[in-house]
């Protein structure tokens, strides 16, 4: 695992070690809460399902399947939400492109999800290791889960 690292692609996605969330709290007026839920965490025991934090501001869900291949990752945007997504043990690859790229929805806007999916694909490939983090903005459209084998997710989802 590195211990540093961030990419930030036109000024939205970030990638980094949770060693350094603290350089991210300032970024959201709920990041604060969402990275205390996060450290307050012990991601090698926590279970699938899904976490209250703070009303419709701020929830969390962990997942545990198999990984999706390259070809079949679901590619999707959020318009409400922002997605700190967190690697609890092992690798996830995931894909990413700018929203103003994707030309291509494969569905229109669910309002009650809140997602869009595309049949765009990623133009970065890029992995997440144990305790490292993704924040994805409603400008980055995302393909989460790839990789061979049971991948354990947490992903965080604060309101905008």
């Amino acid at each position: 695992m590195l211990n540093y690292r961030v990419q930030v692609k036109n000024g939205k996605m970030i990638i980094d070690s949770l060693t350094n969330a603290h350089r991210y709290i300032g970024l959201h007026k709920h990041f604060p809460q969402a990275f205390e839920f996060i450290r307050n965490t012990n991601l090698a025991k926590i279970e699938p399902g899904k976490y209250p934090i703070d009303g419709d501001e701020i929830h969390a869900s962990v997942s545990l399947k198999d990984g999706y291949a390259l070809k079949e990752a679901k590619f999707e945007a959020h318009d409400r939400y922002i997605d700190i997504q967190v690697c609890p043990s092992g690798v996830e690859k995931l894909g990413w492109k700018p929203r103003k790229d994707c030309v291509d929805p494969k569905t229109q806007y669910d309002t009650v999800k809140d997602v869009t999916f595309y049949n765009d694909s990623p133009e970065t490939y890029f992995e997440l290791h144990a305790g490292e983090f993704a924040i994805f903005y409603p400008e980055d459209v995302h393909a989460p889960m790839i990789g061979e084998g049971p991948v354990k997710k947490l992903v965080v989802k604060v309101r905008l």
